[in-house]
């Protein structure tokens, strides 16, 4: 099995989320990261799956997404051709003695510290799966107390947007 990364245009309304999980689900396929947000239009968003499964189910979920009422484009993104990025948050634990050299791994990973108490440390990141990984594996010896990470959120690389000639593709078939 691989790893694919789907971008779903769908209408922004209530129960689309749930529909689109749910054919997943039902080709017995586990989701490996699940992010939705609103796009540059009110009307629409998009979610971003990203999935380990072989490239023949694969098609035969795209085929079956795109036909579900609310679902407006479908578009797999190659690591190469698009922008992938995770957030994460890590609480640390970090007195006095310890916290110059965790500060010192958060400058290294380019990362942000954004919450201090007496003896922990909270540590905001985003980046890569591999950069995150490694951020954690560098924070592991002070003692990692918790841990909230996001879904993949990806794009395109390039100029061309693929919510703009979805939109103008509708509205000359409406």
């Amino acid at each position: 099995m691989t790893r694919h990364t789907l971008s779903v245009l769908v209408e922004n309304k209530p129960g689309v989320l749930t529909r689109v999980a749910g054919l997943f689900a039902r080709r017995a396929f586990n989701i490996h990261s699940l992010a939705v947000g609103p796009t540059e239009h009110d009307d629409v968003s998009r979610i971003t799956v990203v999935v380990d499964v072989d490239a023949l189910p694969l098609e035969q979920v795209t085929k079956q997404l795109n036909k579900l009422i609310n679902v407006l484009k479908i578009v797999e993104l190659e690591d190469a051709s698009s922008v992938q990025r995770e957030l994460m948050l890590v609480k640390v634990r970090a007195d006095t003695s310890q916290r110059t050299h965790v500060l010192e791994v958060v400058t290294l990973f380019r990362a942000h510290v954004v919450d201090v108490v007496p003896d922990a440390v909270t540590v905001e990141a985003t980046g890569s799966p591999a950069k995150l990984a490694a951020l954690l594996a560098a924070l592991e010896p002070f003692g990692v107390r918790e841990i909230v990470q996001s879904g993949t959120v990806a794009i395109g690389r390039g100029a061309r947007s693929i919510t703009d000639r979805t939109l103008e593709r509708a509205a000359r078939t409406a």
